[in-house]
Protein backbone atom coordinates (compact mmCIF):
# COMPACT_ATOMS: atom_id res chain seq x y z
CA UNK A 1 0.00 0.00 0.00
CA UNK A 2 0.98 3.40 -0.57
CA UNK A 3 0.56 6.41 1.69
CA UNK A 4 -0.14 10.00 0.99
CA UNK A 5 0.17 12.91 3.27
CA UNK A 6 -3.54 15.48 2.89
CA UNK A 7 -3.34 18.66 1.86
CA UNK A 8 -1.26 20.93 4.57
CA UNK A 9 -2.04 18.37 7.02
CA UNK A 10 0.19 15.82 8.76
CA UNK A 11 -2.29 12.98 7.88
CA UNK A 12 -1.18 10.31 5.94
CA UNK A 13 -3.43 8.05 4.43
CA UNK A 14 -3.75 5.25 2.65
CA UNK A 15 -3.45 6.36 -0.87
CA UNK A 16 -6.89 3.52 -1.69
CA UNK A 17 -8.97 4.17 1.24
CA UNK A 18 -12.14 1.91 2.36
CA UNK A 19 -15.10 3.66 1.46
CA UNK A 20 -17.98 2.74 3.80
CA UNK A 21 -21.46 3.85 2.37
CA UNK A 22 -22.51 0.63 0.91
CA UNK A 23 -22.31 -1.29 4.13
CA UNK A 24 -24.60 1.23 5.66
CA UNK A 25 -27.08 -0.84 3.30
CA UNK A 26 -29.78 1.85 3.01
CA UNK A 27 -29.63 2.80 -1.00
CA UNK A 28 -27.86 -0.09 -1.70
CA UNK A 29 -30.22 -3.14 -1.12
CA UNK A 30 -29.14 -4.23 2.19
CA UNK A 31 -25.93 -5.40 3.62
CA UNK A 32 -24.47 -8.62 6.21
CA UNK A 33 -23.35 -7.33 9.02
CA UNK A 34 -20.33 -10.23 9.18
CA UNK A 35 -19.51 -9.87 5.79
CA UNK A 36 -19.02 -5.67 6.17
CA UNK A 37 -17.02 -5.94 9.58
CA UNK A 38 -15.04 -8.52 7.73
CA UNK A 39 -14.51 -6.43 4.77
CA UNK A 40 -12.84 -3.70 7.01
CA UNK A 41 -10.80 -6.31 9.32
CA UNK A 42 -9.41 -7.85 5.64
CA UNK A 43 -8.64 -3.69 4.71
CA UNK A 44 -6.34 -3.20 7.03
CA UNK A 45 -5.09 -6.22 7.06
CA UNK A 46 -3.83 -5.41 3.33
CA UNK A 47 -3.22 -1.82 4.53
CA UNK A 48 -5.89 0.50 3.79
CA UNK A 49 -5.14 2.41 7.11
CA UNK A 50 -8.21 4.50 6.44
CA UNK A 51 -11.68 4.67 6.42
CA UNK A 52 -14.09 6.88 5.02
CA UNK A 53 -18.34 7.14 6.64
CA UNK A 54 -20.89 9.57 7.58
CA UNK A 55 -23.89 9.67 9.34
CA UNK A 56 -26.06 9.33 6.82
CA UNK A 57 -24.92 5.97 5.61
CA UNK A 58 -27.42 3.27 7.06
CA UNK A 59 -28.72 6.08 9.35
CA UNK A 60 -25.57 5.33 11.72
CA UNK A 61 -25.33 1.81 10.92
CA UNK A 62 -21.71 2.49 9.11
CA UNK A 63 -20.54 4.20 11.59
CA UNK A 64 -21.57 1.47 14.62
CA UNK A 65 -20.33 -1.25 12.33
CA UNK A 66 -16.85 0.48 11.93
CA UNK A 67 -16.86 0.97 15.31
CA UNK A 68 -17.38 -2.81 16.22
CA UNK A 69 -14.63 -3.75 13.59
CA UNK A 70 -11.76 -1.40 14.52
CA UNK A 71 -12.61 -2.14 18.42
CA UNK A 72 -9.46 -3.43 20.12
CA UNK A 73 -7.32 -2.34 17.44
CA UNK A 74 -4.55 0.01 17.59
CA UNK A 75 -6.76 3.56 17.20
CA UNK A 76 -3.12 5.40 16.20
CA UNK A 77 -2.74 3.12 12.82
CA UNK A 78 -6.48 3.59 11.93
CA UNK A 79 -7.55 6.99 10.48
CA UNK A 80 -11.24 7.42 10.76
CA UNK A 81 -12.76 10.14 8.10
CA UNK A 82 -16.33 10.71 8.63
CA UNK A 83 -18.89 13.54 7.81
CA UNK A 84 -21.98 15.82 9.60
CA UNK A 85 -24.53 17.68 7.84
CA UNK A 86 -26.65 15.61 6.79
CA UNK A 87 -29.80 15.03 8.99
CA UNK A 88 -32.92 12.17 8.87
CA UNK A 89 -34.65 12.43 12.37
CA UNK A 90 -36.10 15.68 12.65
CA UNK A 91 -33.40 16.82 15.03
CA UNK A 92 -33.47 20.18 13.25
CA UNK A 93 -36.42 21.18 13.79
CA UNK A 94 -37.30 22.24 10.64
CA UNK A 95 -34.40 24.63 9.80
CA UNK A 96 -32.04 23.66 7.30
CA UNK A 97 -32.33 23.03 3.24
CA UNK A 98 -34.73 19.92 2.21
CA UNK A 99 -32.49 17.30 0.16
CA UNK A 100 -34.43 14.66 -1.06
CA UNK A 101 -36.88 11.61 0.85
CA UNK A 102 -34.43 8.39 1.82
CA UNK A 103 -36.00 4.80 1.78
CA UNK A 104 -35.77 3.14 4.84
CA UNK A 105 -37.82 -0.32 5.42
CA UNK A 106 -40.22 0.87 2.78
CA UNK A 107 -40.51 4.12 4.49
CA UNK A 108 -39.35 7.79 2.96
CA UNK A 109 -37.32 9.46 5.31
CA UNK A 110 -37.14 13.64 4.91
CA UNK A 111 -33.09 14.49 4.52
CA UNK A 112 -32.02 17.63 5.18
CA UNK A 113 -28.66 19.57 4.62
CA UNK A 114 -28.01 21.43 7.86
CA UNK A 115 -24.58 23.03 8.85
CA UNK A 116 -24.93 25.09 11.83
CA UNK A 117 -22.32 25.26 14.70
CA UNK A 118 -25.30 23.56 16.91
CA UNK A 119 -26.32 20.34 14.92
CA UNK A 120 -22.00 20.09 14.30
CA UNK A 121 -20.66 19.87 17.42
CA UNK A 122 -24.15 17.27 18.47
CA UNK A 123 -23.02 15.33 15.41
CA UNK A 124 -19.58 15.05 16.13
CA UNK A 125 -20.69 13.66 19.72
CA UNK A 126 -22.88 11.33 17.92
CA UNK A 127 -20.20 9.94 15.85
CA UNK A 128 -17.63 9.63 18.04
CA UNK A 129 -19.91 7.68 19.92
CA UNK A 130 -20.80 5.04 17.43
CA UNK A 131 -17.60 5.10 16.59
CA UNK A 132 -16.06 4.10 19.83
CA UNK A 133 -13.22 6.81 19.80
CA UNK A 134 -12.71 9.87 20.81
CA UNK A 135 -11.41 11.84 17.95
CA UNK A 136 -11.97 11.80 14.20
CA UNK A 137 -8.93 12.58 11.69
CA UNK A 138 -10.82 14.64 9.48
CA UNK A 139 -14.31 15.65 9.76
CA UNK A 140 -15.73 16.37 6.66
CA UNK A 141 -19.12 18.41 5.75
CA UNK A 142 -21.23 16.57 3.79
CA UNK A 143 -23.02 18.39 1.62
CA UNK A 144 -23.35 22.44 1.80
CA UNK A 145 -26.34 23.86 3.39
CA UNK A 146 -26.90 27.18 1.55
CA UNK A 147 -29.32 28.44 4.49
CA UNK A 148 -26.12 28.75 7.02
CA UNK A 149 -23.35 30.86 6.67
CA UNK A 150 -19.99 29.23 5.07
CA UNK A 151 -17.96 31.27 8.37
CA UNK A 152 -19.85 29.55 10.64
CA UNK A 153 -19.69 25.86 9.61
CA UNK A 154 -15.78 26.83 9.28
CA UNK A 155 -15.54 28.95 12.55
CA UNK A 156 -17.25 25.75 14.72
CA UNK A 157 -14.75 23.37 12.49
CA UNK A 158 -11.71 25.39 13.31
CA UNK A 159 -13.05 25.36 17.44
CA UNK A 160 -13.24 21.42 17.15
CA UNK A 161 -9.42 21.51 16.05
CA UNK A 162 -8.37 23.45 19.18
CA UNK A 163 -10.40 21.22 21.10
CA UNK A 164 -8.52 18.11 19.88
CA UNK A 165 -12.16 16.66 18.93
CA UNK A 166 -10.70 16.30 15.30
CA UNK A 167 -7.23 16.86 13.86
CA UNK A 168 -8.75 18.34 10.66
CA UNK A 169 -11.19 19.78 8.68
CA UNK A 170 -12.69 18.98 5.26
CA UNK A 171 -15.71 19.39 3.31
CA UNK A 172 -17.74 17.79 0.57
CA UNK A 173 -19.16 18.92 -2.89
CA UNK A 174 -17.80 21.99 -2.25
CA UNK A 175 -17.48 24.51 -5.83
CA UNK A 176 -14.44 26.47 -6.46
CA UNK A 177 -16.47 29.43 -5.02
CA UNK A 178 -17.18 27.78 -1.73
CA UNK A 179 -13.73 26.36 -1.28
CA UNK A 180 -12.76 30.10 -1.44
CA UNK A 181 -15.30 31.80 0.32
CA UNK A 182 -14.23 28.82 3.53
CA UNK A 183 -11.04 29.64 3.22
CA UNK A 184 -11.18 32.83 4.55
CA UNK A 185 -11.89 31.51 7.53
CA UNK A 186 -9.91 28.16 7.58
CA UNK A 187 -7.30 26.35 5.84
CA UNK A 188 -9.03 22.77 4.76
CA UNK A 189 -7.75 19.71 4.67
CA UNK A 190 -9.51 18.54 1.91
CA UNK A 191 -12.57 18.13 -0.44
CA UNK A 192 -14.24 15.00 -1.18
CA UNK A 193 -15.59 15.03 -4.95
CA UNK A 194 -17.18 12.75 -7.19
CA UNK A 195 -14.47 11.76 -9.76
CA UNK A 196 -13.86 9.18 -11.93
CA UNK A 197 -12.90 8.04 -15.47
CA UNK A 198 -16.86 8.99 -16.33
CA UNK A 199 -16.84 12.25 -14.52
CA UNK A 200 -13.74 14.66 -14.72
CA UNK A 201 -15.24 17.95 -14.33
CA UNK A 202 -13.29 18.70 -11.42
CA UNK A 203 -10.04 18.81 -13.83
CA UNK A 204 -10.73 22.09 -15.26
CA UNK A 205 -10.72 24.45 -12.37
CA UNK A 206 -10.98 22.91 -9.02
CA UNK A 207 -7.59 20.70 -8.94
CA UNK A 208 -5.93 23.35 -10.12
CA UNK A 209 -6.91 25.50 -7.26
CA UNK A 210 -6.69 22.56 -4.64
CA UNK A 211 -3.29 21.82 -5.82
CA UNK A 212 -2.39 25.59 -5.48
CA UNK A 213 -3.47 25.52 -2.34
CA UNK A 214 -2.40 22.54 -0.35
CA UNK A 215 -5.68 21.03 -0.37
CA UNK A 216 -5.98 16.92 -0.81
CA UNK A 217 -8.91 15.86 -3.26
CA UNK A 218 -10.40 13.11 -1.97
CA UNK A 219 -12.19 10.99 -4.96
CA UNK A 220 -15.30 9.42 -4.74
CA UNK A 221 -17.53 6.79 -6.71
CA UNK A 222 -14.10 6.33 -8.68
CA UNK A 223 -15.40 3.13 -9.93
CA UNK A 224 -18.77 4.67 -10.70
CA UNK A 225 -21.01 2.44 -7.81
CA UNK A 226 -19.56 -0.55 -9.64
CA UNK A 227 -20.51 0.77 -13.78
CA UNK A 228 -16.83 0.25 -14.52
CA UNK A 229 -15.91 -3.14 -13.01
CA UNK A 230 -17.69 -4.52 -15.74
CA UNK A 231 -19.50 -6.69 -14.35
CA UNK A 232 -22.81 -4.70 -14.88
CA UNK A 233 -22.56 -5.92 -18.82
CA UNK A 234 -22.30 -9.57 -17.67
CA UNK A 235 -24.58 -11.26 -15.34
CA UNK A 236 -24.78 -8.96 -12.16
CA UNK A 237 -28.31 -7.72 -11.31
CA UNK A 238 -29.62 -5.32 -8.81
CA UNK A 239 -31.83 -5.47 -6.32
CA UNK A 240 -35.50 -3.44 -6.47
CA UNK A 241 -34.10 -0.89 -3.70
CA UNK A 242 -30.73 -0.39 -4.80
CA UNK A 243 -30.12 3.43 -6.25
CA UNK A 244 -28.32 2.44 -9.01
CA UNK A 245 -30.88 1.52 -11.01
CA UNK A 246 -31.56 5.12 -11.68
CA UNK A 247 -28.18 6.17 -11.83
CA UNK A 248 -26.45 3.93 -14.21
CA UNK A 249 -28.98 5.46 -16.30
CA UNK A 250 -26.80 8.58 -16.83
CA UNK A 251 -24.21 6.96 -18.55
CA UNK A 252 -24.21 5.78 -22.51
CA UNK A 253 -24.59 1.57 -21.77
CA UNK A 254 -23.11 1.32 -24.80
CA UNK A 255 -20.15 3.42 -24.91
CA UNK A 256 -19.05 2.46 -21.48
CA UNK A 257 -19.20 -1.05 -22.48
CA UNK A 258 -17.10 0.13 -25.77
CA UNK A 259 -14.33 1.75 -23.55
CA UNK A 260 -13.75 -1.20 -21.03
CA UNK A 261 -13.40 -3.54 -24.04
CA UNK A 262 -10.67 -1.70 -25.07
CA UNK A 263 -8.73 -1.61 -21.77
CA UNK A 264 -10.06 -5.34 -21.05
CA UNK A 265 -6.25 -6.39 -23.20
CA UNK A 266 -4.73 -3.88 -21.15
CA UNK A 267 -6.09 -5.15 -17.47
CA UNK A 268 -5.26 -8.91 -19.01
CA UNK A 269 -1.75 -7.81 -19.32
CA UNK A 270 -1.34 -6.30 -16.14
CA UNK A 271 -2.92 -9.72 -14.72
CA UNK A 272 -5.15 -7.16 -12.96
CA UNK A 273 -9.14 -6.99 -13.00
CA UNK A 274 -10.80 -4.19 -14.75
CA UNK A 275 -11.38 -2.68 -11.48
CA UNK A 276 -8.47 -2.36 -10.39
CA UNK A 277 -6.63 -0.67 -13.41
CA UNK A 278 -9.43 1.73 -13.17
CA UNK A 279 -8.62 2.14 -9.24
CA UNK A 280 -5.13 2.46 -10.33
CA UNK A 281 -5.61 4.78 -12.89
CA UNK A 282 -7.32 7.33 -10.94
CA UNK A 283 -5.20 7.67 -8.05
CA UNK A 284 -2.38 8.54 -10.59
CA UNK A 285 -4.11 11.70 -12.03
CA UNK A 286 -2.90 14.87 -10.90
CA UNK A 287 -4.19 16.14 -7.67
CA UNK A 288 -6.00 13.15 -6.47
CA UNK A 289 -4.96 12.63 -2.73
CA UNK A 290 -6.96 9.61 -2.16
CA UNK A 291 -9.89 7.29 -4.08
CA UNK A 292 -12.35 5.57 -1.91
CA UNK A 293 -13.41 2.05 -2.55
CA UNK A 294 -16.19 0.32 -1.09
CA UNK A 295 -16.15 -3.38 -0.18
CA UNK A 296 -19.12 -5.50 1.20
CA UNK A 297 -17.51 -8.59 1.78
CA UNK A 298 -13.33 -9.63 2.62
CA UNK A 299 -12.68 -10.39 -0.82
CA UNK A 300 -13.95 -7.36 -2.44
CA UNK A 301 -11.66 -5.42 0.70
CA UNK A 302 -8.44 -7.50 -0.84
CA UNK A 303 -9.15 -6.73 -4.53
CA UNK A 304 -9.51 -2.93 -3.94
CA UNK A 305 -6.36 -3.02 -1.83
CA UNK A 306 -4.38 -4.74 -4.93
CA UNK A 307 -5.11 -1.97 -7.20
CA UNK A 308 -1.98 0.08 -6.24
CA UNK A 309 0.38 -3.29 -7.17
CA UNK A 310 -0.57 -2.51 -10.60
CA UNK A 311 2.44 -0.54 -12.47
CA UNK A 312 1.51 2.06 -15.09
CA UNK A 313 3.52 3.40 -17.34
CA UNK A 314 3.56 7.23 -19.31
CA UNK A 315 2.63 4.93 -22.56
CA UNK A 316 -0.33 3.23 -21.02
CA UNK A 317 -2.10 5.89 -19.20
CA UNK A 318 -1.45 7.65 -22.25
CA UNK A 319 -3.51 4.62 -23.89
CA UNK A 320 -6.52 4.65 -21.55
CA UNK A 321 -6.33 8.72 -21.76
CA UNK A 322 -6.81 7.87 -25.59
CA UNK A 323 -9.29 5.33 -26.00
CA UNK A 324 -11.40 7.66 -22.84
CA UNK A 325 -11.37 10.84 -25.23
CA UNK A 326 -13.17 8.35 -27.97
CA UNK A 327 -16.16 8.36 -25.75
CA UNK A 328 -15.90 11.41 -23.28
CA UNK A 329 -17.75 15.01 -23.77
CA UNK A 330 -17.23 16.73 -21.32
CA UNK A 331 -19.65 15.10 -18.93
CA UNK A 332 -20.39 11.63 -18.66
CA UNK A 333 -20.64 9.78 -21.11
Amino acid sequence: MEYRKLGNTDLQLSTVTYGAFAIGGNMWGGNEKQDSIAAVHASLDQGVTTIDTAPFYGFGLSEELIGEAIKGKDRSKIQLLTKFGLVWDGSNQGKGEYFFDASADGKNIPVYKYASKANIIKELEESLKRLGTDYVDLLQLHWPDATTPIDETMEALDTLIRQGKIRAAGVSNYSLAQLQEAAKTIQLASNQVPYSMLNRGIEQDLVPYTIEHQIGIIAYSPLERGLLTGKYFRDAALKADDHRNGYFGQFSADKVKAFLDSITPLAKNKKASLAQLVLRWTTLQPGISIVLAGARNAEQAVQNAAAMNVQLTTAEIGYINGELEKVYSGQAV
